[in-house]
């Protein structure tokens, strides 16, 4: 499953990505904003995006969007099991899938078109990790990293 979250400065864009998905028939859910509310907060989207997507982190990937994507980036990689990655181009999402297995793509939506929005997703869906030794031996390092800051 492919979980979307986005605060108001990503909505316009996450509606964007939602028909390129309905389009290619890739389930996903939004877990919001489900409405354009200039008050809301990045933070609340990216926890509910990646408290789904830990339900079953080999399965599920998430797709956060907020002005920058930095933000989103920040909240996502604090919990457990995600990397997150900001990504402004198509190269940088393969690169982020094949060499860092990042499970949360983040987008900027203030500088990022549609058309390049899309082909990041496209990339960031269909690209695998490599799995070579140095790749997952990077993996590991990082979640006994995070095993240490419990």
């Amino acid at each position: 499953m492919i979980y979307l979250g986005a605060d108001h400065r990503g909505y316009y864009l996450k509606e964007a990505i939602k028909k390129y998905l309905e389009a290619q028939k890739i389930p996903y859910e939004d877990v919001g904003n489900l409405k354009y509310d200039e008050n809301d907060d990045y933070p609340d989207f990216a926890s509910f995006v990646v408290q789904k997507l830990q339900k079953n982190l080999k399965e599920n990937r998430g797709i956060l969007l907020c002005g920058t994507g930095i933000g989103m980036s920040i909240v996502a990689n604090k919990y457990q099991g995600i990397r997150a990655g900001l990504c402004l181009s198509g190269f940088m999402a393969q690169k982020a899938r094949e060499d860092d297995d990042i499970n949360v793509l983040c987008l900027a939506a203030d500088i990022t078109d549609e058309a390049t929005a899309i082909r990041i997703v496209k990339t960031f869906l269909e690209t695998k990790f490599k799995k070579d030794v140095r790749y997952e031996r990077r993996i590991k390092k990082i979640t006994k990293i995070e095993k240490t800051l419990k």
